[in-house]
């Protein structure tokens, strides 16, 4: 068998999907994309299909380490988001041939379910507690928000205030009965963090997400040790080299890196064993489409320290589509009393409906970030 086609389409609301063909017949689906740079990361694709065409797709770590190695200068969100989606194809590739699951090929379920959470409350966290009592209905009882807005590098007791309170309304309203996390985003520095930590201990949140950016990793393990609230980073990091300065440094109770920017599934394996030997848990990113999300799962079905697996239903950010919209086995996705189930058809496992893909890829929006500044007018994080 050889890889004779690659072809990628831009899709409502902010994604990148991928398409290999062979010449026996056989399409493996992946999902190569950074939000927000679509095209940065589609043009990589192709920058990188010299060394795919004719190839054996069965070879994946060969042909990993070709388009890792290969190009001298590796590593970064592009290039990695790139080998990502290709490498999820190349496994949803092999699956098909050899008609078993990817959690197969790599050792077998080691759970029976995993689960999920909900995000609810938007960019700027509003409408929580109605947000909240919408999806338990559908039968979620764990969520993640986003923990404050823009906060300055040194700012206001008031902007402190304002965090804490939507969070102990939270816990005043539901009590135990639920758990969530708090994304900072990276839009919180480090002192301001340090306050924050502290301030929202009582509420005992199930973890904080990028505490601080990853570019300021050095503050994870002291504002670890301040609180006993798990820490979480891992959505900007792009290999097993940079996790392994984390796992070392200490701090991360968490780590979530994201199969779409991480190098794929046959990195993220890797990482999650990293992770296991320093007993610290998983949790993969994945605010994205359909072929993340089932690649996520073959790895929390494989991996003892997986915890939690985020996924898209109804973000705030899905305009234009939601998450199974192109798929055909929505009922695989199914989420009960807020868990997954293994996925059971053959390599992904996920039945990609091309005809939707192509027409939507005809309109397909650029997805931006929002870009806040600070009263002042410096740009903030977002």
């Amino acid at each position: 068998m050889k890889i004779t086609r690659l072809t990628t389409y831009r899709l409502p609301p902010r994604w990148l999907f991928l398409k290999v063909e062979t010449d026996e017949g056989v399409i493996g689906w992946g999902e190569p994309v950074v939000e927000g740079h679509a095209r940065s990361v589609e043009t990589a694709v192709h920058e990188m299909s010299h060394y795919l065409i004719g190839q054996d797709p069965s070879r994946i770590n060969d042909l990993w380490q070709t388009l890792y190695r290969g190009g001298f200068y590796r590593g970064g969100a592009t290039i990695m988001s790139a080998i990502a989606g290709i490498d999820q194809a190349l496994w949803d590739i092999k699956g098909k041939v050899l008609g078993v699951p990817v959690y197969q090929l790599l050792g077998g379920l080691v759970r029976d379910q995993i689960k999920t959470y909900s995000w609810v409350g938007g960019d700027r966290p509003a409408d929580i507690i109605e947000g909240i009592n919408k999806l338990r209905k559908a039968g979620f009882d764990t969520f993640k928000l986003n923990g404050c807005e823009e906060m300055g590098i040194l700012d206001n007791t008031r902007k402190v205030d304002a965090t804490v309170a939507v969070v102990a309304s939270i816990r005043e309203t539901f009590g135990t009965a639920i758990d969530f996390g708090l994304d900072f985003h990276g839009r919180v520095s480090a002192p301001m963090a340090k306050i924050l930590i502290k301030e929202l201990e009582p509420y005992r949140p199930l973890f904080i997400e990028e505490p601080v950016l990853a570019e300021q990793a050095e503050y994870y393990p002291k504002l670890a040790a301040q609180t006993p609230i798990p820490l979480a980073a891992g959505e900007r990091m792009y290999s097993r080299f940079e996790f392994k300065h984390i796992l070392e440094a200490g701090g991360i109770a968490i780590l979530q890196p994201d199969l779409s920017h991480a190098g794929g599934i046959t990195e993220c394996y890797k990482i999650a064993a990293m992770a296991e030997a320093y007993d610290v848990s998983l949790a993969p990113h994945c605010p994205l489409g359909p072929i993340a999300l089932a690649s996520c799962l073959h790895i929390d079905f494989v991996s003892r320290n997986a915890v939690l697996q985020e996924q898209s239903m109804g973000i705030h950010y899905n305009k234009g589509a939601e998450l199974l919209d192109y798929v055909k086995n929505k009922d695989d996705f199914r989420v009960v009393e807020g868990y997954f189930s293994p996925l059971t058809k053959p390599g992904l496992g996920v039945e990609i409906d091309e005809e939707i893909v192509k027409e939507k890829s005809k309109l397909a929006p650029d997805w931006t970030n929002p870009l806040w500044r600070y009263y002042d007018g410096a740009v903030a994080e977002w």
